[in-house]
């Protein structure tokens, strides 16, 4: 009985093994944005000293919204599940974003978002801030954390 058990225990981890190594040749992974630069071509700054803090937000712009001017002291990226957006910096630097679409945004640098189309913009950005300092700040010297 206990060679029929050992044999069973045996056969059973080899066909996991075997299932588990198939199921593993279905894993995809994608880079969507890979850079040491802003989407303007400037160089990402060095990350500041302090305790690290990732933000991870969904931002949802309603279709016609535009975003007051704001700049982001912090390394950001994000990736546009829907709709279509419109970057524009104080400069007049202009980036059209759709669904699909990745960003590594500008650093220290005044900007705002525009969404001209006809449905409601939908972007998840990843900040990587430091503990209890601003991740945003608005063009009238408000800070805000998202």
């Amino acid at each position: 009985m206990k060679k029929n058990t050992l044999a069973f225990i045996v056969c059973l981890s080899l066909f996991l093994l075997n299932a588990c190594a198939k199921n593993l040749k279905n894993v995809e992974a994608e880079t969507l944005a890979k850079a040491s630069v802003s989407w303007d071509g400037q160089a990402l700054p060095a990350y500041p000293q302090g305790q690290p803090e990732i933000t991870i937000l969904r931002i949802k712009i309603p279709a016609g919204a535009k975003l007051a001017m704001h700049k982001h002291p912090v390394i950001n990226a994000g990736v546009m599940l829907s709709g279509e957006l419109t970057v524009i910096t104080e400069k007049n630097e202009t980036l059209h974003l759709k669904a699909g679409d990745s960003i590594i945004e500008v650093v220290n640098k005044w900007h705002y978002g525009k969404n001209e189309s006809d449905t409601t913009a939908e972007i998840i950005v990843f900040y990587a801030g430091i503990f209890n300092r601003p991740i945003t700040i608005k063009s009238q010297g408000e800070t805000e954390n998202k």
